[in-house]
């Protein structure tokens, strides 16, 4: 069975008129010149957390393969 996809709005329980009295507020709120800008920072801020999270990932990897092999055989007692 394929797995079900789910809308992300639908987890907080928001349907369409939730969504433009709540983007109706937000215009209020910050005013309708400022909201390019915000869209535009929140957009470059999210490509840096993907950038950092992608180089964390590689990162990762690389140290793992690059990891020395342990001995895993438990010590003698005798010694």
């Amino acid at each position: 069975m394929a797995p079900e996809i789910i809308a992300p709005m639908a987890l907080l329980g928001l349907g369409a008129q939730e969504l433009w009295i709540l983007f109706g507020i937000v215009v209020l709120v910050f005013g309708a010149k400022k909201l390019p800008e915000l869209a535009r920072g929140s957009g470059q801020a999210l490509r840096i957390f993907k950038a950092e999270t992608k180089e964390l990932k590689e990162g990762d990897k690389v140290a793992t393969d690059e990891a020395p092999e342990v001995d895993t055989k438990p010590a003698d007692p005798a010694s």
